[in-house]
């Protein structure tokens, strides 16, 4: 289990996602835009998001402090800038 921050048009939500081993950055992106398109992430649905929303967006990856893994989808400029 892996929780997903999203960052996205000054808006930051996570969402707990289930992964079979390593998922490259670009599934991470589609998976991404898949669950803010439906509504599974807290706070931003957006159903017309662009299939490229998240294309040139960064994966961050880290450990929590439990081991617990934490991947960060966020722009490339601060403050989930466009």
């Amino acid at each position: 289990m892996a929780t997903l921050n999203i960052t996205y048009d000054g808006m930051s939500a996570d969402v707990p996602v289930e992964f079979d081993g390593h998922v490259a950055d670009a599934d991470i992106r589609r998976i991404a835009t898949e669950l803010v398109r439906s509504g599974g992430v807290p706070g931003l649905h957006l159903s017309q998001l662009h299939h490229e929303a998240f294309a040139h967006f960064v994966v961050d990856r880290f450990r929590g402090a439990r081991g617990e893994e934490r991947i960060y989808l966020r722009p490339k400029v601060p403050f989930g800038a466009r």
